[in-house]
């Protein structure tokens, strides 16, 4: 028998799969129709309810008795929730006998009112304000209707709460809800003790390359803290920020077996081992779990505690990414990165960016070196070469700076340094070789909501930088640039954007002024329907020269067309210029496409130029958010 009982289930399950491909094949020949439903004498939520919950029901699968009842069952139960628990109800079908519509008159009759609502709170919750205000924000009171939902609200809000603020000794009191249909009365109870709250104990680390301390200086609470998951979650965001890591996890340690702290009852093998030099294990009195529970249990500590553990692998040491891509500016273009998230246990980092297009080719290097506060607070050491050639301009430049980096709280951020520059240029018909040296203060802040395709966004940069003949500079100058850019979203299908940008420089020097510090304008990201950097003031020769002020904005509007495809309208208007302000500023309009791509929107912009003399369209592609 023990043998042959396997055979005979392998039989069975056979059998029973081939019934399930018979059964499979006749569903999809004959795919049932839900029964229609419509419904009188009620309207709104309520009506809308019951035919939700009709939703499905196959009047064929039912003789004519049953799927009265059945009908009758579920409208109940739709009702029901609104505090309507004995509706009168007249059900008919078009056709009794194969019924594909059905007909429901509803009298409601009286609802269920609310007699007694007991809800309350106790441990330390009662004195914590969210468990309060989710009390006292319940929507009902006595001699209100019944409604079902705010109390599957509440008690859902009031469960999460506990696991949100450390109540891991919860319980439920109480939980009824007694109706009384007869009497069109409920008596609500629902009691919650929390117990007390866990703060937090000793965080642990294991796994990291990188000095411990550097790791719980990211840390948004200290031991002893009253515990908050989002401060957990937080933390672990903070570390993911680093970039040191592959993996991270930041969890409580949800272990309050508090007995296993005691000592073991029983010697481990190795004291029974007679070896020189090993002391013999302690054989007096000891402490068994039980009592030391015990203990714990008549002399509680003030708080609970709740131990974090956080376990992380490192990042890999050397990452390579390249990528091609296209823009009407540029052209084709190839660019290529080797980033070092962490070179030494102190966190630093090292990455390489290479960038090659017909006119514009750069290499680029930073040297990141973190301090006590990694995220906010750093060195920075940034090197680069960079060959242009475009319209007017060849140049090539070298540069090196050595600069400080604070975040601040609320999100801006500021970097201070000192920077030396040697560039060859030349540009229109003027060629010179300028070394300077000239620090600099830049303050920024980016904000977004959906990266990808930011529904909501701002940014905005101030750039200071000053030069002077007495510390060895070829030039004394005053650069200052400026730049705000919004998005914002109207109702799910519309959205807007708007830009602006400023730029001065104050000199008397500017031709030794180089090219990478002048302005030009115009191209994919400032005033589209001119060539890149195609707007400058011009020497005699009709050449470009770049100019010692700069002024650009852009609005535009866009519209969901389907799905992730959108349109857009635009208007852009922009100079370079020698003189504030110029008597005229270029100006171009357009349409456009989006399409919403994995790696960010995709944008196809078609301008017309208003103040170019050969009045064409041009033609924009780019790929990735605004900013």
């Amino acid at each position: 028998m023990a043998k042959c009982r396997p055979a005979f289930e392998r039989c069975h399950v056979l059998r029973f799969a081939g019934c399930s491909l018979f059964v499979g094949m006749l569903g999809q020949a004959s795919v049932a129709v839900a029964l229609d439903a419509t419904v009188e004498g009620v309207d709104g939520e309520i009506a809308d309810n019951i035919e939700v919950y009709l939703e499905g029901l196959d009047g064929k699968e039912y003789g004519t008795d049953r799927l009265r009842a059945e009908v009758a069952r579920l409208t109940q139960e739709a009702t029901r929730v609104f505090g309507y628990y004995e509706p009168l109800l007249d059900i008919s079908f078009d056709d009794p006998e194969n019924p594909d519509d059905v007909f429901i008159r509803v009298d409601k009759g009286e609802a269920v009112k609310i007699e007694v609502l007991d809800i309350t709170l106790d441990g330390e919750a009662a004195e914590d304000e969210p468990f309060r205000l989710a009390v006292d924000a319940y929507p009902q009171q006595e001699g209100d209707i019944l409604l079902h939902a705010p109390y599957d609200s509440l008690k859902g809000k009031l469960s999460g709460l506990t696991l949100e603020r450390g109540y891991f000794d919860w319980n439920w009191t109480d939980t009824r809800m007694e109706v009384r249909p007869w009497a069109n009365s409920a008596r609500i109870y629902l009691g919650l003790d929390s117990g007390p709250r866990y703060h937090y104990g000793n965080v642990s680390i294991s796994g990291s390359h990188i000095v411990e301390e550097r790791l719980r200086n990211l840390m948004p609470f200290e031991a002893g803290d009253p515990y908050l998951a989002s401060d957990v979650a937080e933390y672990n965001n903070e570390l993911g920020k680093t970039e040191w890591f592959k993996s991270i996890s930041v969890r409580p340690r949800l272990d309050r077996q508090k007995g296993a702290l005691a000592l073991p009852e029983q010697d481990s093998w190795w004291y029974a081992v007679d070896t020189p030099g090993i002391d013999a294990p302690y054989t007096g009195p000891r402490v068994t779990r039980q009592a030391l529970a015990s203990a714990l249990a008549l002399n509680p500590p003030d708080y609970p505690s709740m131990p974090i553990d956080v376990v992380v692998t490192p990042a890999d040491r050397h990452q390579f990414e390249a990528g091609i891509g296209f823009a009407t500016d540029v052209g084709p273009r190839l660019q290529f990165s080797w980033e070092q998230p962490w070179i030494n246990r102190w966190g630093h980092s090292l990455d390489h960016q290479l960038y090659l297009s017909a006119p514009d080719q750069q290499f680029s290097g930073t040297y990141n070196m973190p301090l006590d506060d990694p995220l906010r607070d750093s060195y920075r050491l940034q090197y680069g070469l960079r060959n242009q050639d475009i319209e007017d301009t060849e140049s090539f430049e070298s540069t090196v700076d050595f600069g400080r980096r604070w975040l601040f709280d609320n999100d801006w951020e500021q970097i201070v340094y000192l920077r030396a520059t040697y560039e060859d240029f030349t540009q229109a018909d003027e060629s010179n070789q300028v070394l300077l040296l000239y620090p600099g203060v830049q303050w920024s802040r980016t904000r977004t909501r959906n990266p990808q395709f930011p529904t909501w966004g701002d940014r905005q940069s101030l750039n200071l930088q000053y030069s002077s003949e007495s510390w060895g500079s070829d030039a004394e100058f005053f650069r200052m640039t400026g730049d705000t850019a919004w998005i914002r979203k109207l109702g799910d299908d519309n959205r807007f954007i708007g830009r602006l940008g400023v730029g001065v420089i104050e000199t008397s020097d500017f031709e030794d002024i180089p090219p990478s510090l002048r302005f030009f304008t115009g191209g994919d990201t400032s005033v589209r329907g001119y060539s890149y950097e195609t707007l400058s003031p011009e020497d005699e020769d009709g050449q470009l020269t770049g100019g010692q002020n700069e002024f650009t904005a852009s609005v535009e509007a866009q519209r969901r067309i389907t799905g992730k495809w959108w349109g857009a309208a635009f208007v852009d208007a922009g100079d370079a210029f020698d003189e504030w302000w110029p008597s005229e500023l270029n100006k171009s309009a357009g349409l456009g496409v989006r399409w919403i791509s994995p790696v960010g929107p995709i944008r196809f912009d078609v301008a017309h130029p208003f103040d170019d003399e050969d009045d064409n369209y041009r033609l924009h592609f780019a790929i990735g958010p605004e900013f």
